[in-house]
């Protein structure tokens, strides 16, 4: 039966120590890397460590079990989400995290109906001149958790008049369902110590405090406003209460 076949014990030997086992309400997280990742930074290359993770119903330490199913799991019809690594993230005295949520558009096309592309090639840059970070980039967090197809559902209304939340809710959708739960666990495996957030969004620096993390504080991330983006970037600030104590987007005076 494809998938079920055993692996070479050379191949194993190069997977095994690089999986770790987190265990869940719902499962278990598997953690694979680190894995290193030279990156084009806006012309320059930046040197980080790459991890990818997958929920799975089914909690063992057998890898071999694991990786032996993945072939006939179809897993590239299912986005999975990963962590990139900067610096000594683990054991610095002070490192900056994002918690980035895909933006298909965004982040791939280069879309300036949003400011997701430019928000994290920006935390990118941060981590990499402060020397010690991480970004966590979600991939079931498209459209603030509605998924791409219902995005582009949402767009065809924003097109007609309604604004970001509207349009979520209009689908039958809460404004913003998205979850940390999973990246604050694969967090507290990768560090212990005290984080610096890069965001805007008042509601990732709940989800870290809740889970108990100690929160060294925040780095606010604005930019690349536009013609197509300015209703969007107020939207956040009047109808989600994102954060912008220094007037760093769409002042409105």
């Amino acid at each position: 039966m494809p998938g079920t076949q055993s692996l070479n014990s050379q191949v194993l030997s190069h997977l095994q120590d690089k999986i770790k086992l987190i265990k869940t309400e719902k499962g278990a997280i598997y953690l694979v890397g680190p894995i290193n990742l030279p990156v084009n930074l806006l012309g320059d290359t930046a040197q980080f460590k790459w991890y990818c993770w997958l929920n799975c119903d089914e909690v063992t330490e057998d890898f071999e079990h694991i990786i032996a199913k993945l072939s006939s799991a179809n897993l590239a019809e299912l986005q999975q989400s990963s962590v990139l690594v900067h610096g000594d993230f683990q054991n610095a005295g002070h490192a900056l995290i994002r918690f980035h949520s895909i933006c298909h558009t965004g982040d791939i096309f280069g879309s300036k109906r949003c400011d997701c592309g430019y928000q994290l090639k920006q935390a990118m840059k941060h981590i990499a001149d402060h020397g010690h970070g991480a970004i966590f980039y979600l991939a079931n967090h498209e459209g603030r958790g509605i998924g791409l197809f219902s995005k582009a559902l949402a767009y065809i209304l924003q097109e007609n008049g309604y604004d970001t939340v509207d349009a979520n809710l209009k689908l039958g959708f809460v404004d913003d369902s998205r979850d940390y739960s999973d990246a604050i666990k694969v967090l507290k495996v990768l560090r212990t110590k005290p984080v610096t957030l890069i965001t805007n969004n008042p509601k990732k620096l709940e989800a870290l405090r809740q889970a108990g993390l100690d929160l060294e504080g925040r780095v606010q991330l604005w930019g690349d406003i536009s013609e197509y983006n300015e209703k969007y970037l107020k939207t956040k600030i009047e109808r989600s209460g994102h954060l912008n104590e220094d007037e760093g987007c769409c002042n409105n005076d």
